[in-house]
């Protein structure tokens, strides 16, 4: 009988079912009830994520760019089964610049760290320099984000401090704002973190590295960036990921020296795995003494979604994370793996369903800083957005209202009550991207009119195509867009240092949409839409009321609202 790859075989594990009580069917669940987990351990988009232990407790922050409130903080008792607790940054800084839609700007990959009692994040935007917030409690209130280094274009920034109590931050540079690349430098940090001082160091500089071995060939070292600098045995340890987001490959660098100079090794690569990069990410050990590394994985329009593997020591120093592959010091990607031996925990995922009660839920974020007139909070029970002006093309509307996809394969379900007052007001739900869909209602020349809109090319400002359905009365419609992927072909980028198999396809979000105005039966609209990723983050579920642009203030007696309820996912 042939041999089945270790890879094929978790695929197949994965699906089997659990022995813990089942999740809708549409959110995934790395948790196998048995003792093993299956990547993803998060489903959802949560780019660049990096880990902190404190005590048997777990916490997770990630990149959120454009999107309100941002710098998400999860937690885990045992890195598999995660919840959203919290957000560190209620609204962006640079109030005005971030008012509008800033897509692929904003909050880029912290690093989250504990110490003398406070949890510390640091994160860069590459327009407006470093940034940092703390907090007693992971869960908030967070302090005001206070600006470390107004380098232009520094990002990537992890603090570390050392036996003396020296604290140090290693970061990288944006090409596209500093024209500076593949360099991690080091800076010192005053007494209580809060500010570089002195000269930065180029630490290290792929330009200057021999080639290192990966499964596809020998390559430069390209693109190192979001560096994690750790110290074990006396020795330096930069973790920094290298080769660029789906090409990429995970590389650990050894000084004696914190400035230098350090040996460079490749510790994890794609192999013979699906797992594209494996990229940036962070070292984590648990009170029992296992070693495990978070890293995140691209799934394009499904985002950069987080996985777990296995890490141990060699002895010559060196880790080897996932699996080794064989004949080589480097590992590659588990699917499936037993879980780490940790405190008990029990089995979550990041809240999905929402019936409104109580505001909303953790995991919804509007598309840049909100304003006051987007949403009535007065309203118990049900989710009242207002018209409030914004352009057609949600591309350029910061009022979305969007949550992470929880899965692959589901249906999103919304109950929407829409009360328009002026002529061209629209409200639905949407699959969103930088080509999206929506299914909802525009209030025409007619009155309110069934529709569904797809908006391709919608980051290029290109044209909608709508769909027109049924007309409405002030009656209840329920809204569904059903998502699954759909897989095509992709040009290779045409550097060959970059080039890796797995970057000649791409998964995309294909929606379906239908209505139903008796909750029962639902009736298809539209044809269905290929829903392209955002700009760095995966395709959203979104919420939205809007009038046209340059609609006056929201008053009552200008423009509507609309009534979302019983938001469900199957």
């Amino acid at each position: 009988m042939p041999r089945i790859p270790t890879f094929v075989l978790a695929l197949l594990l994965s699906a089997s079912a659990s022995a813990q009580p089942p999740l809708p069917a549409g959110v995934w669940s790395p948790d196998r009830g048995d003792g093993t987990y299956a990547n993803p351990v998060l489903a959802g988009d949560y780019s660049d994520p990096d880990v902190v232990r404190v005590g048997d407790d777990y916490y997770l922050t990630a990149s959120s760019f454009t999107n309100v409130p941002g710098l998400p903080v999860l937690h885990s008792r045992d890195l598999v089964n995660w919840t959203l607790v919290g957000h560190a940054l209620p609204r962006l800084p640079q109030e005005a610049h971030h008012a509008v839609p800033r897509r692929g700007g904003g909050v880029w990959a912290p690093s989250i760290r504990h110490r003398d009692g406070l949890f510390r994040i640091y994160w860069g935007d590459p327009d407006f320099g470093i940034y940092t917030v703390s907090a007693r409690d992971p869960a908030g209130p967070w302090s005001a984000p206070v600006r470390v280094d107004d380098a232009v274009g520094a990002i990537d920034p992890a603090p570390f401090w050392d036996d003396d109590g020296q604290g140090w931050l290693v970061h990288a540079y944006a090409k596209s704002r500093s024209g500076r690349i593949n360099e991690i430098v080091l800076k010192r940090l005053n007494a209580d973190g809060t500010r570089t001082v002195g000269e930065e160091q180029v630490i290290v500089d792929g330009d200057a590295l021999p080639p290192v071995d990966t499964s596809d060939g020998r390559k430069r070292w390209v693109v190192i960036e979001g560096p994690k600098l750790y110290k074990r045995g006396g020795e330096y340890l930069l973790f920094a990921p290298a080769g660029g987001v789906k090409g990429g490959w995970q590389g650990v660098f050894r000084a004696r020296d914190i400035r230098g100079p350090y040996a460079a090794r490749n510790v994890l690569d794609q192999g013979a795995t699906p797992v594209n990069g494996p990229h940036q990410g962070a070292w984590v050990d648990t009170p029992q003494g296992g070693d495990w590394f978070v890293h995140f994985s691209d799934a394009d329009a499904y985002g950069r979604r987080v996985h777990l593997q296995p890490l141990r020591w060699g002895a010559d120093g060196w880790p080897l994370i996932g699996e080794r592959q064989p004949g080589t010091d480097r590992g590659q990607p588990v699917l499936r793996h037993a879980k780490p031996r940790t405190a008990d925990a029990s089995r979550e995922v990041p809240t999905v369903d929402d019936a409104f009660d109580r505001g909303f839920h953790l995991g919804w974020q509007w598309q840049a800083n909100p304003a006051a007139d987007w949403v009535d909070r007065s309203v118990d029970g049900v989710l009242r957005l207002k018209s409030a002006s914004s352009p057609r093309n949600l591309w350029e509307s910061g009022q979305l209202l969007a949550q992470k996809l929880p899965g692959t394969s589901f249906a999103a379900t919304v109950r929407l009550v829409f009360a328009p007052v002026a002529r061209g007001e629209r409200a639905g739900l949407a699959l969103f991207g930088a080509d999206y869909g929506w299914i909802g209602i525009d209030n025409g020349d007619d009155g309110p009119r069934l529709v569904q809109v797809a908006r391709r090319g919608a980051s290029e400002d290109r044209p909608e195509a709508v769909h027109a359905g049924p007309m409405v009365a002030a009656a209840p419609v329920w809204l569904r867009v059903e998502v699954e992927p759909v897989t095509v072909a992709v040009d290779p980028p045409a550097d060959p240092t970059r080039y890796w198999p797995a970057m000649t396809r791409a998964t995309h979000a294909r929606a379906r949409f239908s209505y139903s105005l008796d909750g029962r039966e639902f009736v298809r609209l539209g044809d269905p839409v290929t829903v392209l990723p955002g700009r760095w983050v995966g395709a959203q579920l979104g919420l939205f009321a809007q009038s046209p642009s340059g609609t006056p203030a929201y008053t009552a007696t200008r423009v509507g609202f609309a009534d979302f309820d019983d938001f469900e996912v199957r």
